[in-house]
Order: structure tokens, then C-alpha cells, then sequence
């Protein structure tokens, strides 16, 4: 299986496990480039024996994911235009009824045959967030990373699966908590609410990652499935319903107000390298 023509992911092939590095500049979003590319990788990957553990890191040492493009809501033809090239990228799979391209997205990267980790370094919001919370495994740089579901200051939800995936790791109290809150979340809170497996030393974060897939890769593909279908058979997948509840309600929160707030957002700053990094203050501000 070759891996090229995937724009914004540079994916390499080692002894098992797949290691698909983010490099889609300025800020690794989840637009019209990043989600078809990634929806292709996991098309391919699906039926690929050669791979049993596939590792999500990325180039940019501040940002995962920084969210999804704010030309969602602001350029009525972005949302449509990154629907259909992700559809496209990955034929033959169908889109759920009721559900959207980010919440499909969710579902399918969970259902991979394959073991997923995702190793967070830098910055993870929003649709980053999201994509994150769907594989099986994370694990989050002490002092580096954070994550955050800020759609609630934009006037919406989260809407990529946020709201059910996030349930599903921590609970319905501190989801409330952490999605009308918007906090950003740092990696010793993250591994005690649960939203990753372990945080670790920044400088450990490469070697423990590694290690663990490596261990996994060596394990027959009989073992991996029954391990996870076992395990999936305790903490079943998010039922479709669940996400096309959350589709409704995210489309019913769209309207002018949350247009303009998109456009007040962008205007001071957000979007840009230096307002993601202070990307809280500035939402707290407008």
C-alpha cells in the first residue's frame, strides 16, 4: 500500500506501525487540504495487514491541530467544498444519514482495524481535539500541550463528535465542565480527567510512544482484534444517534450572530500563529 498524494501528511511505514506526521502549515487545520488527506490515509489503511498500530504526531512543535477552519463560518462554500473532496478521497464509504463529514470521520477512525495513538506536543481545539479524542490511545507532552473544545465562545458546539466522545472519556459532569467552561486543558489535567492515557515528560514522550508501538506491532492481528473487539464489546462506539443529535444541534445554533462572531475572532487575531497561542484570551475578550 503507498501512502503519497495524502497533501499536509507525510506518512512512513516501519516494522508494523504507520507513523502519519501533521505538516499541513501555518497550523495544521482541519480544512479543505488536512480532512480529505486524512480521511484517504484511513481509506487506504484500513485494509492494509502490513499495519497494526498507527501513530498520529505532528511536524509543528506548538500545534496538533489548531481547530477547524474558520471559513466554516464565514465562507458559506468551505464547509461544502472540504465535504466533498474528503467524500471523494475515500470512495466506496459512505456518510452516515443525519451525521456530518467531521462526526464520520470520528466513527471511522475508531473503527480501524489497526491500533491509534495520537502523541500531543503542541496545541489540540476544537476539530483537533476532536480527532484526537477518537483514537484509541493519547498521550500528552508535560508542559506542551494542550487541549480545549472552544466552540461554545464562537456561539456553537462542538459538532465533529466533541460532545459524545468527550462523554464517553470523562463523563458527563466534566464534559459540561470542560465544553461550556472552554478551558484549555494541560496534560497533567488531561490524564486525570481522563482525556489522555498518560502525560509524560516532554523529553519521554517519543521514547514511551515508540516503545508501546513496537510491542504492539508484534502481536499476531488475530490478538489486536480480539482485544479490541472485546474491549470495544465493554465500551461500545457512540451510537450514530448520538452524533446526529449533536449535527442538529450544532446547525441549529448557526445563525448571524455566530457569523459575526467568526468575523470579530478572525479580526483580532485568531487563525494567525500568534493568536492561536493566546487563543483564550482573546476569545474571552470579544
Amino acid at each position: 500500500m503507498t501512502y503519497d498524494n495524502l497533501p499536509g501528511l507525510h506518512v512512513s511505514v516501519e516494522a508494523g506501525t504507520a507513523t502519519v506526521t501533521l505538516d499541513h502549515p501555518p497550523l495544521n487545520l482541519m480544512d479543505g487540504v488536512l480532512l480529505p488527506s486524512l480521511r484517504g490515509f484511513l481509506h487506504r489503511v484500513h485494509d492494509d495487514a502490513a499495519v497494526k498500530v498507527i501513530v498520529f504526531q505532528s511536524a509543528d512543535p506548538q500545534f496538533f491541530i489548531a481547530h477547524g477552519d474558520m471559513a466554516y463560518l464565514t465562507d458559506p462554500e468551505a464547509l461544502p467544498a472540504a465535504t466533498n473532496a474528503a467524500i471523494a478521497a475515500a470512495p466506496g464509504w459512505e456518510i452516515p444519514e443525519g451525521l456530518n463529514i467531521l462526526q464520520a470521520l470520528s466513527d471511522e477512525v475508531r473503527n480501524l482495524p489497526q491500533v491509534t495513538m495520537g502523541k500531543l506536543a503542541g496545541f489540540a481545539r476544537g476539530a483537533g481535539n476532536e480527532f484526537l479524542m477518537s483514537l484509541d490511545m493519547r498521550f500528552a507532552a508535560i508542559g506542551k500541550s494542550g487541549q480545549a473544545q472552544p466552540e461554545v465562545q464562537m456561539g456553537i458546539l462542538p459538532g465533529g463528535g466533541g460532545t459524545v466522545n468527550m462523554t464517553r472519556l470523562v463523563g458527563r459532569a466534566r464534559t459540561l465542565e470542560l465544553i461550556l467552561g472552554a478551558e484549555l486543558v494541560d496534560a497533567e489535567l488531561a490524564e486525570r480527567y481522563g482525556l489522555v492515557n498518560r502525560a509524560l515528560p516532554a523529553d519521554e514522550i517519543d521514547a514511551h510512544v515508540e516503545a508501546l508501538a513496537r510491542r504492539i506491532a508484534r502481536l499476531r492481528p488475530e490478538i489486536i482484534a480480539a482485544v479490541k473487539t472485546t474491549v470495544n464489546a465493554m465500551a461500545p462506539a457512540v451510537p450514530l444517534e448520538a452524533y446526529a443529535v449533536e449535527n442538529t444541534s450544532l446547525y441549529a445554533a448557526f445563525g448571524d450572530e455566530v457569523f459575526e462572531l467568526a468575523d470579530k475572532l478572525l479580526a483580532a487575531g485568531v487563525q494567525t500563529r500568534e493568536g492561536e497561542l493566546d487563543y483564550e484570551r482573546i476569545s474571552n475578550s470579544i
